[in-house]
């Protein structure tokens, strides 16, 4: 076993989770709701740090993560209390910790945007060439970028493709920057190109270009929002057989350690002399966990936030309260169960690793 791997391992997981329970003490706090314990860690208690107003700071010894415990959690009679709240004062603070992994993401992404830089829209990169095809015989090269195609500018890969969609068994002159060089070629566009194929046959892509944090951070919500949009839409996408179930499979602590040793190892193999410090598979994999993480604690399962919130709808709209102890009743069976499925999604991991694809 690589204990460095499993230190980080513990260490991101630990601050995903930690960001998740401090999004719930400052939305608490924010709503005056008493906050009786915020535990680094998981009980039982090693020791008490400090004491800030009425919450007391603890260090537990199972180094994982983090938990809020707060006043009057499941009891509507407590003054002060998460129970006696408002019902919009609950839901939002059982939304702080999912929002807080969402925020995490973006900030995740951000950094890798910021390492690896961010794609320039307005140059078109080959990122391939498939042999024996047009552009193969012109003699494009991966890394070549498009600047003209029949005197006209190429600032876009819609551009790109509408002209040679238009010029479909004629021939056509391309104008390529090959690092300081610039190369005059021509090639015809197929008409039925083969299976997988496009009718010149490169792939293309945006270079990446340096630029400012603050530059980053558009593009960072678009990659969050777009793998939030992943990960709601893959139950539709498994019915419609869009994805092998391989794919789609829920991984527990031992299926994500799994992947985060597969993207150290990842890191490792590129890292070179001008950037020996790169961690861009570790850190997209743990942008991918977090916005998972925040996104199905919003489901409307027993036991965690979105079952919770659930709870909450009925005296939002109709001024009715779920009596407290049908709901304690739910939440426990749901706690339950949610340990039996955690138990039989380990055992799967053990016994069918999972690998990044």
């Amino acid at each position: 076993m690589n204990w460095t791997n499993l230190l980080l391992f513990i260490l991101f997981f630990g601050i995903m989770l930690f960001l998740h329970e401090l999004g719930h003490y400052l939305v608490a706090k924010l709503f005056k709701i008493n906050v009786e314990e915020f535990g680094f860690g998981f009980p039982p208690r090693m020791v008490k740090l400090f004491k800030f107003r009425e919450t007391e700071f603890t260090l537990n010894w199972i180094p994982f993560g983090a938990f809020v415990r707060l006043s009057g959690e499941n009891d509507p009679n407590v003054p002060g209390g998460f129970g006696s709240a408002k019902p919009l004062a609950r839901i939002a603070v059982l939304l702080g910790g999912p929002v807080m992994n969402l925020i995490f993401g973006v900030f995740l992404f951000s950094l890798i945007f910021n390492q690896v830089g961010v794609p320039d829209y307005s140059k078109v990169l080959v990122s391939s060439v498939s042999q024996n095809s047009p552009a193969d015989a012109a003699g494009i090269q991966i890394g070549d970028i498009i600047t003209e195609v029949n005197s006209t500018a190429i600032t876009s890969t819609e551009i790109l493709v509408e002209i040679i969609q238009e010029n479909k068994g004629n021939e056509i002159e391309l104008v390529l920057q090959r690092e300081d060089e610039t190369i005059v070629t021509s090639a015809v566009p197929r008409v039925n190109p083969p299976p997988n194929e496009g009718s010149l046959g490169i792939a293309m892509t945006n270079p990446l270009v340096e630029t400012s944090w603050i530059n980053t951070i558009p593009l960072s919500f678009q990659a969050t929002y777009q793998q939030a949009s992943d990960i709601f839409s893959m139950p539709g996408r498994l019915i419609r057989n869009e994805i092998p179930k391989e794919q789609a499979r829920v991984v527990g602590p031992v299926g994500i350690y799994s992947m985060f040793s597969e993207a150290r190892e990842r890191d490792e193999e590129n890292a070179g002399s001008s950037d020996p410090y790169s961690a861009t598979f570790t850190m997209q994999l743990m942008a991918v966990i977090t916005i998972a993480l925040g996104l199905t604690n919003l489901f409307p399962i027993p036991a965690v936030d979105g079952g919770r919130i659930v709870f909450i709808l009925p005296e939002l709209f109709f001024g009715k309260r779920i009596p407290a102890k049908y709901e304690n009743l739910v939440h426990t069976l749901g706690f339950i169960l949610l340990i039996i499925l955690m138990f039989y999604i380990t055992a799967q991991d053990i016994l069918n690793p999972i690998q990044i694809p």
